[in-house]
């Protein structure tokens, strides 16, 4: 019976650990009052290993129904492991039909809708080490309702 339960907890385990070769790196902030504030610049550190090879970099958010606009600006700022900035951008993402106010995304649990929009595609660094990605948001209300996280993903463009 152990020797049961310790097979199926070893399979469980691999399952989760194994199922996204693709992924450098993924990170989402969670914001605890459910509102995303000017003042709220959220922060993510990646490491990039390998300069020969080109990677994506997306924009991670969930929102829920709350959120009062279609639309989301934001800024972000990519900087090296020197502090070099590397990019800087305002992104527009839509997160609900303009017309239908239907929402965008994948939604797993009622009215919460998880987004991921590419921000850098096929994209090669050109030096290794620790990398920094900042997001702003960049709306004329200092408090956005309805935005529960915000996060990054890195991941290889092509599999190894």
């Amino acid at each position: 019976m152990i020797k049961l339960i310790l097979t199926g907890l070893l399979f469980f385990m691999f399952l989760l650990t194994g199922c996204d070769d693709t992924r450098v790196h993924e990170a989402n902030i969670d914001f605890a009052d459910q509102t995303w504030k000017l003042a709220d610049k959220v922060t993510i550190d990646f490491e990039i290993k390998d300069t020969t090879l080109r990677y994506n970099v997306y924009f991670n958010v969930r929102n829920s129904l709350d959120y009062p606009f279609a639309r989301l600006f934001m800024n972000y700022t990519l900087v090296n492991s020197k502090g070099v900035e590397i990019e800087k951008k305002m992104v527009v993402n839509n997160l609900f039909d303009q017309k239908t106010g239907e929402p965008f995304g994948q939604s797993g649990i009622g009215d919460l809708f998880d987004h991921q929009f590419p921000l850098m595609k096929n994209y090669k660094f050109h030096q290794a080490g620790l990398h920094k990605i900042t997001f702003e948001q960049f709306m004329r209300k200092d408090t956005l309702e309805g935005v529960l996280a915000v996060g990054a993903r890195v991941e290889f463009a092509q599999k190894k």
